[in-house]
């Protein structure tokens, strides 16, 4: 049985939700990480049949939305080799689908509901990836990571080999070792070395099979900072796309299955339309704790009694911007997906979530905090955002 989703409250306009089924990230996690746990394991995503010593390489092109490969990626290696569209998890970000991609359940699951959560533990608001507290030091606890992120990976007592290959300068991150126990770390320094880590890696797997999960940021962070239809991001597309191809005739032969996905895709947002609260602003004494989630889909914590008023401001201030949703009709939604929740779930929601409409973003200030302007955004669930691509070849 799929699961549902119970959406009692409005959706911004456009909305793509989140499948939790077949045709979405969390559904392709989960049956890659019943097939790595599967000596006997079929795995129809790759194609690989049941008892099949098969090498599979995952590739995560970090922030390739489907929109972009029907637009820009049009003629391209990539756009002809797409077997599926799927839609990433809720929220659309790296923190959220990159985890499920590495845990194999749903960010209910796992907890990490944006780039910023809110955990009381660990001081309030904090970046689980990085480990920081937002705008202040790095996190430093007794187990830490066991009680911030308790689900295993996939990788963990496979019983097919992995390899991650990932970017060097987070591939020995305290998030990435965490995430990767039951698996070989390869790290890389740019795009050749990426491919030649991969092919390496497939020459390992020869004999036995077993997964290569390798992820490429480079795209995203590019979409960030110049848009996601810029030249700077058109050209990086362009160099995975001759990859893919490098790949595909470096193992020819070898019947390697290439998967091809990301976690999201991207929206460009104008600063013109950024709900922009000021740090004296009345909504700003209403708020416990700063803004947590994404700056397309907010999560906030109010203070004791400041629900009415905030309900207020709400109507009137993000009346064709966002969506104010109640933490208890979020939770209840199934947004995040099915699943026994996270036990710190509650807490990450808060008393609200902003969802906001195409094209608006809402930002929120600390001290000492460096603005980080953003051209390209993602976290939200316009189609834009949530429709990734599944691209498969077969050498």
């Amino acid at each position: 049985m799929l699961p549902t989703l119970d959406i009692q409250f409005p959706l911004p306009a456009g909305t793509v939700l989140p499948d939790y089924g077949t045709g979405g990230l969390y559904g392709l996690a989960s049956s890659l990480r019943h097939w790595l746990h599967g000596r006997d394991a079929a795995w129809l995503p790759g194609e690989v049949s049941a008892g099949e010593r098969a090498v599979v390489i995952l590739l995560i092109v970090d922030g390739l939305g489907d929109r972009f490969l029907d637009t820009v990626g049009q003629g391209s290696a990539l756009h002809g080799a797409r077997r599926q569209t799927l839609t990433s998890v809720c929220p659309s970000t790296t923190a959220s689908a990159v985890t499920t991609l590495m845990t194999g359940v749903p960010p209910a699951v796992h907890g990490l509901n944006g780039w910023f959560i809110h955990d009381h533990r660990f001081g309030g608001v904090i970046a689980p990836l990085p480990l920081m507290q937002r705008c202040g030091p790095a996190l430093e606890a007794f187990r830490l990571l066991p009680r911030l992120c308790p689900t295993p990976p996939m990788f963990h007592h496979a019983c097919r080999p992995v390899n991650l290959v990932s970017p060097a300068d987070i591939a020995f991150s305290r998030f990435s070792r965490h995430h990767a126990r039951g698996a070989h770390i390869e790290p890389y320094n740019g795009l050749e070395d990426f491919g030649a880590a991969i092919v390496a890696m497939a020459d390992a797997l020869a004999g036995s099979g077993g997964l290569i999960h390798a992820y490429y940021p480079t795209f995203d962070a590019l979409s960030h900072t110049y848009g996601c239809r810029s030249a700077e991001a058109g050209v990086c597309f362009a160099r995975v796309d001759k990859l893919f191809v490098r790949l595909q005739r470096a193992l020819a032969g070898r019947d390697v299955r290439i998967l091809v996905t990301a976690d999201h895709g991207f929206t460009d947002a104008a600063p013109s339309r950024c709900v922009d609260i000021a740090p004296e602003s009345e909504v700003a004494r209403m708020l416990a704790a700063p803004l947590f989630g994404e700056r397309r889909l907010a999560f906030c914590k109010l203070r004791q009694g400041a629900e009415a008023d905030f309900e207020a401001w709400a109507a009137v201030e993000l009346a064709g911007k966002a969506v104010a949703v109640t933490g208890e009709a979020f939770l209840a939604s199934g947004l995040l997906g099915p699943g026994v929740p996270h036990p710190r779930l509650r807490e990450r929601i808060g008393s609200y979530a902003l969802l906001m409409e195409p094209g608006w973003t809402i930002v929120d200030h600390v001290a000492g905090e460096t603005a980080h302007e953003m051209i390209g955004v993602h976290g939200g669930l316009s189609a834009d955002e949530m429709l990734v691509p599944l691209i498969l070849a077969r050498t």
